[in-house]
């Protein structure tokens, strides 16, 4: 009986114990393999923004030689791009609520196939100058439209690694185009830049094509009223049926479509499709709107605040300053920038979603910190020093290596993702398109004034309105030092 009544209760009948659901750990949602491939086409986009960015500091060098531009010009056609690229990001916004998220990107990488076809064959500085200008515009639409469609694609669970995406692919940009310019640096000179810059259309062609695979965010098909298109989209992206239904569900909300309307098409008020997001961003913004513009907008400014731009597009230029004078080993330098940029950026995309954003943006800050104060001393050991310190150029080179590495593990990719997640639905095409723009200005202005020296600075806002001639007189004292320089090294040259 005693027996019996043990296997009866089960304590030592043989039985595999059954697992109690209530007591086990949550199991961990497989990643949304249609989600990544969707977010992963839509993020090649910012590879235009990367490339143009890392393909300029070595094309500048021949630009310069070919065309004979001055320093002023030559800061300008590589930091117009940014200002250029506000037209594009401040269009996008309503854009991509007209025409969709997926067409905006395909009008976004025709827009810079044109451009780079302009570049490619320009005659003169000023043929160049529209091409950048086309350029600019198509960069501004493309850095809009990833992380806004990422965001609206993306389920919870991957939201932070997908959202990484767009600046994993820009750092991607970066690399390419320092290889590229190290490819055609064997050219001629007239030739060489033209092919850095008009190669630049080949992958806009590849990445137009591609993005027509990808379906249309569902946000914006719930905002045109066709509500069976997004749920399909929601059940395809989505880690469960359930999930999907309350992803919908909010997304209704927002566009003021009542819950218990299912039907696959239902009309939608006019005030839905974009009217007044404005006046609800800008003119009277609740608290809470305020805030998370004012977050959006600070991140963007503080990332590129940073100087992280100017470090990439100058960095042949930091290199040459550190003591590497051949062009050909400043472009090896650039790329070991570019592939140090890639590979860190990689690691970022899998520890956001695991350390978290803020652990990360504060641990790259300081970093990005101590690499720069690194950097600073060897340069201005070396710029003191009579003979070549090997130590100090040792120094310049890591510190710049780990200046984008820091950069890449947290302030870099967080800034797009922060803020295509904070705001509500009904405004992150504008929002982001706001932080966009003053990523963008705060990216040209650092460009523009990279080659100024405090003193300049001082000379240039000390005469306020008479500030042309002053940089005309200062233009003129660099080209006379220049070649001053010049007939100093020729004369050593016939000694030796």
């Amino acid at each position: 009986m005693a027996d019996g009544k043990q296997e009866t209760n089960g304590v030592h009948s043989g039985q595999p114990d059954v697992p109690i659901p209530a007591f086990d750990p949550p199991k961990k949602p497989k990643r949304n393999k249609y989600a990544l491939a969707c977010s992963f086409l839509a993020s090649m986009t910012s590879i235009l923004l990367g490339y143009d960015i890392g393909v300029m500091s070595g094309a500048i060098i021949y630009i310069k030689k070919d065309l004979h531009i001055t320093d002023v010009q030559k800061e300008v056609i590589m930091g117009i791009l940014n200002v250029y690229s506000l037209l594009g990001s401040a269009a996008a916004g309503r854009t991509s609520d007209w025409i969709g998220r997926r067409y905006t990107t395909v009008f976004a990488g025709s827009i810079f196939f044109v451009g780079a076809l302009l570049m490619g064959f320009a005659t003169n500085y000023a043929f160049l100058m529209v091409g950048r200008f086309v350029a600019g515009i198509g960069v501004g639409y493309a850095l809009m439209i990833a992380p806004v469609y990422t965001a609206e694609v993306a389920p919870a669970s991957a939201r932070g690694f997908l959202s990484s995406f767009p600046e994993v692919f820009i750092n991607f940009g970066i690399l390419l185009g320092y290889v590229s310019n190290y490819a055609f640096s064997k050219l001629p000179t007239h030739l060489s830049w033209r092919f850095m810059l008009g190669v630049g259309a080949i992958p806009s062609v590849f990445l137009a094509l591609g993005v027509l695979a990808m379906p249309e965010s569902p946000r914006w098909l719930v905002m045109q009223g066709r509500l069976g298109d997004a749920k399909q989209v929601l059940d395809r992206t989505s880690d469960s049926l359930e999930e999907s239904k309350l992803r919908l569900a909010d997304i209704k909300e927002a566009a003021g479509i009542p819950e218990h309307c299912n039907d696959d098409i239902v009309a939608v008020s006019k005030q839905h499709h974009g009217e007044g997001v404005w006046r609800e961003l800008i003119l009277h913004p609740t608290p809470a709107v305020r805030h998370i513009l004012m977050c959006a907008v600070g991140i963007h400014f503080f990332q590129q605040s940073s100087g992280i731009d100017s470090v990439v597009l100058y960095s042949p230029d930091i290199f040459e300053k550190a003591g590497i004078t051949n062009d050909t080993d400043k472009l090896l330098a650039t790329m070991a920038v570019g592939f140090t940029k890639t590979m860190f950026i990689l690691v970022a995309t899998f520890l956001l979603d695991k350390i978290g954003r803020r652990p990360l943006l504060l641990s790259s800050v300081a970093g990005m910190i101590l690499s720069l104060v690194g950097l600073a001393i060897g340069l201005t050991v070396i710029n003191h020093s009579d003979h070549k310190l090997v130590w100090a150029v040792a120094l310049c080179i890591a510190s710049i290596l780990s200046y984008v590495a820091f950069f890449s593990i947290g302030l870099g990719p967080i800034t797009w993702v922060y803020s295509s997640e904070i705001f509500p639905l009904k405004l992150r095409a504008q929002g982001c398109s706001m932080g966009v723009a003053a990523n963008r200005v705060t990216s040209g202005v650092i460009s523009m004034t990279f080659g100024k020296t405090l003193e300049e600075m001082e000379a240039l806002f000390g005469t306020f309105f008479k500030w042309r001639p002053t940089l005309r007189e200062l233009n003129k004292r660099k080209a006379e030092e220049g070649g001053a320089n010049g007939h100093v090294q020729m004369g050593t040259a016939g000694q030796n």
